[in-house]
């Protein structure tokens, strides 16, 4: 008898023990979407000299002639320019050491200047603003943090919802590389010494995991300060791999049929040279009833 009692209990453990692995990707799935955005002064070091994007969107912002929507703004990459420009930008981020780095800012420059950002913490599958939009923004691999079907869905959901009848989505996600997908995530690639803006000079190291089932890549960030009296630490980053055919067949079957895409920020074609897509969509108009 206590053999038959024994028998149903094993599918029972290799339930518990699948929960516990989906509990334990999802806790790294956050972690992933936080982490790198814990520290905006590293964050504004690392990204000093990426601009292509920022002249890309101020000049669709300023073509847009309306407050614009961007989902995941940051600390202010793009937000800052584009209200320097004139524009008025609602910026949404899930991120509070963020949003408090691009309030102190916005009190740094000109009144008229920080009076035309507003200020939203929230997540970008699900925000609700009480008003729409000529243009929706999703800069800098935002999306990347979308990890699933269910995500990505209610993201586009929300896009949708902010936008005017004419408005339109621009997203930009980078394209996955070969070579970072292949390598071994137990061997790490270590990159010239530097120094972090809070941590002083660092030995730097990274590692990249990536799991098909999931196409999510684990980039872990791993600092080891010269100053012994300062502990290593290691930040994670987790970005969902999209490959253009598939973000196309996402965007159709949710009401963004007909997008164009581009390779770079200069409107040039999508090729296989291309490390970046920047995608274009607008929603299906709504039929008129009878």
């Amino acid at each position: 008898m206590s053999a038959d009692r024994a028998a149903p209990r094993r599918p029972k453990t290799r339930a518990r023990s699948a929960e516990t692995k989906a509990d334990a990707r999802a806790r790294l799935f956050r972690l992933g979407s936080f982490a790198h955005y814990a520290d905006p002064a590293y964050y504004t070091k690392t990204y000093a000299s990426r601009d292509a994007d920022v002249g890309y969107y101020v000049t669709e912002a300023l073509a847009s002639k309306g407050p614009v929507l961007e989902l995941g703004a940051g600390n202010g990459r793009i937000t800052l320019p584009m209200a320097r420009h004139g524009v008025k930008v609602w910026a949404v981020d899930h991120s509070r050491p963020m949003l408090e780095d691009l309030r102190a800012r916005l009190a740094a420059e000109p009144p008229e200047v920080a009076a035309r950002v507003t200020l939203v913490e929230g997540d970008i599958r699900d925000v609700r603003l009480s008003r729409r939009f000529s243009r929706v923004f999703c800069p800098f691999n935002t999306a990347l943090h979308l990890y699933t079907r269910d995500d990505v869905e209610r993201f586009l959901a929300t896009a949708k919802r902010h936008l005017l009848p004419d408005g339109e989505l621009v997203v930009d996600l980078s394209i996955p590389l070969a070579e970072n997908l292949a390598r071994d995530p137990e061997s790490p690639y270590g990159a010239p010494p530097f120094r972090h803006p809070t941590e002083g000079k660092v030995r730097y190291k990274e590692l990249f995991d990536f799991d098909p089932s999931t196409q999510v890549l684990v980039v872990t960030m791993q600092f080891f300060p010269e100053d012994k009296a300062r502990p290593a630490f290691a930040t994670p980053l987790a970005h969902r791999q999209f490959y253009p055919g598939e973000w196309e067949t996402l965007l159709h079957y949710n009401g963004f049929p007909g997008a164009r895409v581009y390779g770079d920020f200069f409107g040039g074609p999508l090729t296989r040279e291309s490390d970046v897509m920047v995608w274009h969509a607008r929603a299906r108009a709504k039929k008129a009833k009878r």
